[in-house]
Order: C-alpha cells, then structure tokens, then sequence
C-alpha cells in the first residue's frame, strides 16, 4: 500500500470517527420540536408560526427544592425547550444545600462546563489515570469536565449554592456511579469480591441506591 494511500486510509477513519461520536450538523436553521412527537426524531414546527418564544426559557429562574435530598437538579433539553432540537446542546441547572453533594457520575456523549453561580462549590473530575483534578470553585468561576471521565461537585460553604452546566450535546446522558454499581443488578458474590463488603453492607447500599424500576 502506497504511503499517500495509506495516509488517505487513516484521515478517512479519523474523519468517521468524528462523525459518529458527535451530534449531527442542522440542515437547515432551526427545527423547534412538536410536543408529542418522537423524541428520537421529532417534528419540526412550521417555521411560519415560530415567535421568539420559541427560543426563549424560563424554567430555571428560581431554585429548585433541595430540602429532601440536598441537591435539586433542574435539566434543560428538547424535552423541555423545545428550541434546543438540533442545535446539539443542552444545560442543566443545580441547587445544593450547605453539604450537599452532587455524587460522582459521568456524562458518556458530551463535555460539561460548569459555571458557579452562587456559594462555594468542590467540583472536579477524575482522569483514566485515577489522578483526581479539583478544586472549590467559587461565584463566577468555570470549570470543565471532559467527555466520559467521572466528576462530582459538593457545596462546601455555608450558605446555599447554585450552578450552571452546559453540554456540547442534545442527549449528553447521565450514568451516577454509585448507582450504575449498587442499583443495576449486578451479582453480588462480584460486588463482594470488588469492593470487600459483606453480603448486609451490600444489601445497605442497593437499599440506598436502587433505581426504581
């Protein structure tokens, strides 16, 4: 195979791979989605009857209750902003009590930036090396978590704290490790072995962390 052949080989997978691992380019300006309509592959509003509301939110205004669980987590994507459709983005809005965490989780299809909007915040994530990159964020700052890697954020003042997370994607998706561990079914003779727990801590943390079905 001939080196210009070979070079063509690999700018074409490198290209492919760019493709399918991001969302789809518009093809036109904008395609706000018809309520009730697959959410795989909604409608379009006729461009007619589109008014700037249409590209307008007001669902993230306030707080969110976080007196349960410590931690209200508000997402926004074509669900419900429909103007978001196609424009392959989507945010989300999170209230944390004095100590409230947001566990560690991961988002496997989009880079999160994560803007403080209020209070002191530990946010950081951890790299395929197990190296841990935080620090506490304060009002104003911005900081990123890379695609796939697990990150985590806890408010660490004494006052209510509040940010903002944007996606690069429409469906960026959401795994909470804790979760994804001890809520998914896995054998527990594995979780034993894994993480050197008896068969009552087990059952403690699958209490804690089912997924209801």
């Amino acid at each position: 195979m001939s080196q210009k052949l070979k070079l063509l080989l690999v700018v074409t997978l490198f290209h492919s791979h760019v493709a399918y691992t991001s969302d789809p380019d518009p093809v036109q300006d904008f395609c706000i989605a018809l309520k009730g309509s697959a959410s795989g592959n909604p409608s379009c509003k006729n461009p007619s009857t589109v008014t700037v509301e249409d590209f307008t939110f007001k669902g993230i205004k306030f707080p969110g209750n976080y007196n349960r669980t410590g931690i209200s987590i508000m997402l926004v994507n074509s669900n419900v902003f429909p103007g978001l459709n196609t424009l392959g983005m989507s945010f989300v809005r999170a209230d944390l009590a004095v100590g409230g965490v947001n566990v560690p989780h991961c988002h496997p299809r989009a880079t999160e930036t994560l803007f403080v909007m209020e209070g002191r915040i530990y946010a950081g994530f951890v790299d395929t090396n197990n190296k841990v990159y935080a620090k506490v964020m304060e009002k104003g700052e911005v900081i990123v978590f890379p695609r796939g890697l697990a990150h985590f954020q806890m408010n660490v003042g004494n006052t209510p704290a509040s940010f903002v997370g944007s996606f690069n994607s429409q469906n960026p998706g959401s795994q909470r490790i804790p979760a994804a561990i001890f809520g998914s079914g896995i054998e527990e003779a594995l979780l034993e072995k894994a993480f050197g727990l008896d068969a009552n801590e087990i059952a403690k943390l699958r209490k804690r962390f089912q997924i209801p079905l």
